[in-house]
């Protein structure tokens, strides 16, 4: 199932699933047919056969071809959940795609245990061909089925989905956070860290981050991928890296960064610890603002508490421990010639 779909009718749901269950028994591969309400053209379409068969996958259509496969019924929007047994999706994938069931298996097996999370191996699932589900295996088995259903579906695929289906005020507009509005209609204004104010806009998305802002018309939020392909070619920062960023052992926040200097929140989770570890081109001053640290820095080892602090000079190996049952929370100051991540 992917993780932004917005299924409001669940008793429909679980009547689905259920279906799928039995046909996924009887070695169907069954995907998720929706019920469609309008012609959309951002969606790829599934045409069913006879009974629970599929006929065939289609691209996302222009709109007359989406208005024709409204009118003839039994076009159904493709909605990317599946359900099988492992038996028949690894018999089918060997037979149509073994590449990517190859990829799958060696990326495991390669694969280690980091903290609480686990890390495929990165160079197998390299080797893996980027394709689809629909374009790898679907198309090609004859194991297809489709389940029909009126799910009160939205895939969330753009910000225009989530202001569709999201709360509005009186004027159409979807505020999320510290925002302040003046003659402004059917927006989307989100705000993460600082007050947004907006004047005489209409149908328009606003959206501000740590990183960065974004400003576009409502019906163009589809072209932010536009937008990431460019800070990809710039090789940004922002491409790569949240100003807040999740490790197995907690997180850090990036709060203020320069050419020679750095500020971090680094929050470590009760129990966790970083690697050992050593920089060869910064410094370090890590001030306690909540829990208890213990800090391995060169040959000692000792405990700070809150308000305390201690300086990591270049060239020193130390680690960072959390031996409470609470969050620790401290200030790092980075000072040097150097800053990046991998100076270790």
């Amino acid at each position: 199932l992917p993780a932004d779909h917005l299924i409001l009718r669940k008793n429909a749901f679980q009547e689905a699933v259920a279906k799928a269950m039995e046909l996924a028994v009887e070695g169907k591969i069954v995907t998720f047919g929706i019920e469609p309400q309008y012609p959309e053209t951002g969606y790829g379409y599934i045409e069913q056969g006879e009974g629970s068969s599929v006929q065939s996958f289609c691209e996302k259509p222009d709109l007359d071809t989406a208005k024709s496969y409204i009118a003839q019924g039994n076009y159904y929007w493709n909605s990317g959940m599946f359900a099988f047994s492992i038996k028949t999706f690894r018999k089918e994938m060997k037979r149509f795609a073994p590449q990517i069931l190859s990829a799958m298996r060696e990326s495991v097996l390669l694969g280690h245990r980091d903290g609480t999370f686990f890390r495929l191996d990165e160079a197998a699932m390299a080797r893996s061909p980027s394709d689809s589900l629909d374009y790898a295996l679907m198309e090609k088995t004859g194991c297809a089925a489709v389940v029909a259903a009126d799910l009160d579906w939205s895939d969330i695929g753009s910000w225009h989905a989530l202001w569709e289906v999201s709360g509005k005020d009186d004027n159409g507009n979807v505020i999320l956070g510290d925002v302040l509005m003046e003659d402004t209609k059917n927006c989307l204004v989100r705000s993460e860290n600082t007050l947004v104010a907006t004047v005489g806009l209409e149908n328009m998305l606003v959206v501000e981050t740590s990183d960065a802002v974004l400003v576009a018309p409502l019906s163009r939020s589809q072209d932010v991928k536009k937008i990431v392909t460019k800070l990809k070619k710039s090789n940004r920062d922002e491409f790569k890296l949240h100003r807040t960023v999740h490790r197995p052992w907690g997180s850090y926040t990036v709060l203020e960064k320069h050419e020679r200097y750095q500020i971090k929140r680094i929050t470590v989770s009760p129990g966790s610890k970083l690697s050992l570890q050593m920089h060869h081109h910064r410094h370090e001053h890590w001030v306690v603002v909540s829990g208890t640290a213990r800090i391995t820095n060169g040959d000692d080892i000792f405990l700070l508490y809150e308000n305390q602090s201690t300086y990591i000079p270049a060239g020193v190996r130390h680690r960072l421990e959390n031996p409470g049952v609470v969050d620790l929370e401290l200030i790092e100051v980075q000072n040097g010639s150097y800053l990046g991540e991998d100076d270790i």
